[in-house]
């Protein structure tokens, strides 16, 4: 492993604080990761990744700003990533998962703040992770009031665009979203000093695209009888897919649907024969935030997909690659965003049918729906999710928790009894 101090050190960061981090994370993810067996070799990238998680990247990220590239920082899948690519930029997200940046982001925010605003404000303020230092700009959206307001202490410390995001999805709502996209081209062209042209931003949907097939394809090979790769090694795909190289992500998934398609026809399964299959719906969990996978996955049973922001909803649905105008690209980037189905909209039926289709496609035999401690929106939103869900004969389990452990037993209990209950 690469010594990045004198990195982390130019980037102004707590040294002090950051060792403790860097001290903890390893021991968590080979708890977590490595104690596995039988894992595809292909997960080797992601576990590398994860070794050197403050330092590959950012090493990455800063050789690319020293060439004249600028790095915006996103914390929801709604921020289109075409629109920087095509800009010559490079997106990253910065969603925090850790319950180690928690304190810091309550010294200024309130308590009853989700622990995933509370961990992205806290590890910028605090200084310990090299992402929230390397962005030259942040790209927020308002899809939730503590985000709103979160937006207004990071915009004190670090340049801050907002997209407003509309809270229903009418005609008009599509055409003012298609309005929101065109003023943050604007913005990217303004800050990377690049001026985005119809075929500059063809190429940028089509690799973006691309990411968002090879993703789909670990997926679909999780709909095997014979499960081919653990949850919690889909999870790291998908979380670190956030912040990779768009075109190397895209390599390394289909390396690893590759993989995945060969175990199924050889029978090979990460799991014994007859182990609960489970859907997890719900909030997001940013890395690294494993600790509902790897409960559920030691007590019985296997996540086989998440309908999460860190799930189906980051790559269903492509982007119309036929417009050949600006005008065009810019209306079905929206129309394709628009159709992730967050609990922010109302009526937000969609997310629904999602549920409902995924269970019978992915042959679950429950579903665990999770809201982190204090989201409104989703927790609200499980009500109808677990009427749906009974009304269609589906066991369904509702759980609340944040990044701490001290709540572990307790959903080790609960999960075990809801698995249990679905012999």
């Amino acid at each position: 492993m690469a010594n990045y101090v004198e990195m982390w050190k130019e980037l102004g960061m707590d040294l002090e604080t950051h060792d403790a981090l860097c001290q903890v994370l390893p021991t968590a993810f080979g708890d977590v990761y490595l104690s596995q067996e039988n894992r595809p070799e292909s997960m080797g990238f992601w576990d590398l990744v994860v070794a050197d998680i403050h330092g590959i990247r950012p090493a990455e990220l800063l050789e690319a700003q020293k060439n004249g590239q600028k790095v915006f920082g996103t914390f929801c899948v709604y921020v289109p990533d075409e629109v920087v690519v095509a800009a010559g930029g490079i997106v990253t997200g910065l969603c925090g998962g850790s319950q180690f940046w928690v304190p810091d982001g309550e010294k200024v925010l309130p308590k009853s703040t989700c622990p995933l605003i509370k961990a992205s404000v806290g590890a910028r303020l605090g200084r310990t992770c090299p992402f929230f230092r390397i962005a030259d700009m942040y790209v927020g959206e308002t899809t939730c009031d503590g985000k709103k307001k979160a937006w207004e202490i990071l915009g004190q410390d670090v340049p801050m665009h907002i997209m407003d995001m509309p809270q229903m999805k009418r005609p008009e709502d599509v055409e003012k979203w298609t309005g929101e996209i065109k003023e943050f081209a604007k913005v990217v062209e303004s800050v990377t000093g690049n001026t985005i042209t119809p075929e500059k931003l063809q190429d940028a949907i089509h690799i973006i695209n691309e990411k968002r097939k090879a993703l789909a394809r670990v997926y679909e090979a999780r709909k095997a009888a014979n499960i081919p790769i653990s949850g919690k090694d889909a999870l790291l795909m998908m979380q670190i897919a956030f912040f990779d190289d768009p075109v190397r992500c895209t390599q390394m998934a289909n390396k690893l649907a590759d993989e995945l398609e060969q175990r199924i026809k050889d029978g090979v399964s990460v799991f014994k024969a007859g182990t609960k299959r489970i859907l997890l719906s719900g909030t997001p969990m940013a890395i690294p935030n494993w600790k509902l996978h790897h409960i559920i996955e030691t007590s019985g049973a296997a996540v086989v997909c998440e309908e999460t922001c860190t799930g189906t909803r980051y790559f269903n649905n492509l982007v119309d690659e036929t417009q050949t105008t600006l005008e065009g690209q810019y209306a079905a980037i929206a129309r394709r965003y628009m159709e992730i189905n967050c609990a922010c909209f109302t009526p937000n039926t969609g997310r629904v049918d999602d549920i409902l289709r995924l269970a019978r496609e992915y042959k679950v035999d429950g579903v665990i729906d999770v809201n982190l401690k204090f989201c409104c929106l989703y927790d609200t939103e499980g009500y109808t999710v677990e009427k749906a869900l009974k009304d269609a004969g589906i066991p369904v389990l509702g759980l609340e928790t944040d990044y701490t452990d001290a709540d572990a037993e307790q959903l080790r209990t609960r999960i075990e009894a809801f698995v249990e209950m679905l012999d």
